[in-house]
């Protein structure tokens, strides 16, 4: 039990490119993919797909998309900065502005072209990505905007990622390659049938340099939990 919470705790996101020449073995994938198997779905419709990437010239072509710039994000982003690490210690929720580029800092987010490249730069490398889709079309009994499926699949990307950590392998999901243009380029290059949707992608691999120390924040247990009724401590 106390192997499984620190696993948990450990767990994160390796952003860092991965060395693509260390392969997955593939029965560390398969334990990967066993974790996905065993997932609790919304009435066990188990709506999702995996796609696994492994050849070097497709992973290439997808890395090479170039990500959207969202407004959208940056401007929603920035209320959830801290911009130092007392700030973020007291908030207890949240990330460090000094993760993103100094015109992502500022609550009137204008495109800066200097930084364009930020935004527009390839993905880091890695020899196996993941990409889970499902079928917007079918949903679970009476789930209104098919709630309990998009639970089920955040349960799919959580017992992947805690299996993958376990196996001491690099884990970061790739939200942009849902974003609509790109998820098109990622369908065609796939041959993704036109009814499903990419719920998440993620990278798999073994990361070239250790990352470096970050600061790390959650919310003490009473703060989030009530017992009896909402506010009763």
């Amino acid at each position: 039990m106390n192997e499984l919470l620190k696993l948990m705790q450990d767990r994160q996101s390796s952003r860092m490119p991965f060395d693509d020449k260390h392969k997955i073995e593939k029965k560390d994938l398969q334990k990967i993919l066993e974790a996905a198997r065993w997932t609790p779905t919304a009435h066990n419709m188990q709506n999702f797909e995996i796609i696994v990437v492994e050849d070097e010239k497709i992973l290439q072509t997808i890395l090479k998309i170039k990500r959207p710039i969202s407004e959208t994000f940056i401007r929603e982003n920035y209320n959830q900065l801290s911009f130092s690490e007392e700030e973020l210690l007291k908030k207890k929720t949240g990330i460090l502005a000094s993760n993103f580029p100094p015109s992502w800092r500022v609550p009137d987010f204008k495109l800066d072209k200097k930084e364009d490249a930020f935004i527009q730069r390839p993905f880091p490398s890695c020899s196996c990505m993941l990409i889970v889709v499902y079928d917007p079309a079918k949903r679970a009994p009476a789930s209104e905007g098919d709630f309990l499926g998009i639970i089920s699949l955040g349960c799919v990307m959580e017992n992947m990622w805690l299996m993958a950590n376990s196996l001491g392998i690099g884990f970061h999901i790739l939200s942009s390659l849902s974003a609509e243009t790109v998820e098109e380029e990622v369908k065609k290059i796939l041959k993704i049938p036109e009814n499903l949707k990419i719920a998440f992608s993620c990278r798999l691999g073994y990361p070239e340099s250790v990352s470096p120390e970050s600061l790390r924040v959650r919310r003490d247990i009473q703060d989030f939990t009530s017992y009896n009724k909402f506010g009763g401590k």
